[in-house]
């Protein structure tokens, strides 16, 4: 099994959710933790690099988790976690990357 680490930002997004969709995501972080490759790879997305990481749905494909695998720490970093709206979960992640 997979530490779990979150970007420090990841917070903020956890209260953005309502309380039963945060349950859905840390059960589906949970089942990350033990398959990791279970997400889907992200590229270039509207001129954002996430190489390198993955992503998963929640609660009827609203909800994203990005994430990305360190393998030489056995860990996942979850980076963002909100809704597709408007690319918003991607522009998170990607400037977090960023500034990382």
């Amino acid at each position: 099994m997979y530490a779990i680490d979150y970007h420090e930002d990841v917070e903020q997004d956890f209260k953005e959710l309502g309380y039963t969709t945060t349950i859905l995501v840390l059960k589906k972080i949970e089942k990350i933790a033990h398959n990791p490759q279970m997400g889907k790879d992200l590229g270039n997305r509207a001129n954002m690099n996430l190489s390198g990481f993955k992503k998963v749905y929640v609660d009827h494909k609203r909800v994203r988790i990005v994430y990305k695998i360190i393998e030489n720490k056995i860990e996942i970093f979850v980076i963002a976690i909100g809704k597709r709206d408007d690319m918003e979960v991607y522009q998170k992640a990607s400037s977090r990357n960023e500034n990382s």
